[in-house]
């Protein structure tokens, strides 16, 4: 049994002084003043004195190692215990071996494969606990962005088609009801009220005003046969002949 700790170090490798400032003032900040996380890197330490992490290369194994709190490439800031591990230096080494062929230096990724990551598992296969959340929390953010992202934009193709498909639906409601109320009666007097012709009009009302016909009499006007105007024509006509020659009687 040994102990297993991890280093930590501040990302100050970017090749500009100004840059690699910056970083530090933020890790302060959202590390140091709100306990938020940083922009770091770690590496793990069992068995000598050597810590052990993942970084990107063209070709090979990006698992690397060197003496523990003395990377050159960035700027070391601090080391926890993570626990004990119940395994043998063999048993870490064939490990480690594993983590060499599984994590080639060119699958490096900063948001979803870095040293953190790589870190994380290297913890977990000793099994001892994983690394603080402040410290890839910046990843880990990027990550949910991106996944936040993706699901956003489904959900608004998804949507749209919801929106199609009940728009078509609507339509088809709306045609029905007009077929439905004016293809029921069958007598002489209403043969028009099914037609596709009235059911245009009626539609194109509804569309235009929000209003169908208000009674039978205005359909009968608009879509009626000639031989019905012609009949309530001469009822007027016999109507009024009646009154006169009532007027004219004794």
């Amino acid at each position: 049994m040994t102990e297993v700790r991890l280093h930590i170090y501040d990302v100050t490798n970017s090749g500009s002084d100004k840059t690699n400032s910056t970083i530090v003032q933020i890790n302060k900040i959202f590390k140091d003043g709100i306990g938020l996380g940083g922009i770091f890197h770690s590496a793990v330490q069992v068995y000598g004195e050597e810590e052990w992490s993942f970084g990107f290369c063209e070709q090979g194994s990006g698992v690397f190692s060197c003496p523990s709190g003395k990377n050159p490439m960035y700027t070391y800031r601090e080391s926890m215990v993570l626990g004990r591990t119940n395994f043998s230096k063999f048993k870490v080494n064939q490990i480690l071996q594993e983590l060499s062929r599984e994590w080639p230096g060119s699958s490096y990724d900063l948001l979803s494969k870095n040293c953190n990551h790589f870190c994380d598992e290297f913890c977990e296969r000793l099994g001892v606990q994983k690394l603080p959340g402040w410290v890839n929390r910046f990843a880990n953010a990027g990550d949910a962005a991106i996944e936040i992202a993706e699901n956003t934009a489904l959900r608004l193709r998804q949507a749209k088609t919801e929106i199609v498909s009940a728009s078509k639906v609507a339509y088809r409601f709306l045609v029905g009801v007009t077929s439905s109320s004016s293809g029921g009666n069958d007598s002489p007097g209403n043969s028009n009220r099914g037609s596709p012709r009235f059911q245009a009009a009626w539609f194109k009302n509804i569309i235009t005003t929000g209003a169908k016909p208000s009674s039978s009499s205005e359909i009968e006007t608009q879509g009626g046969s000639g031989f019905q105007n012609h009949r309530l024509q001469n009822s007027a006509q016999t109507i009024q002949q009646n009154f006169h020659d009532s007027q004219r009687s004794p």
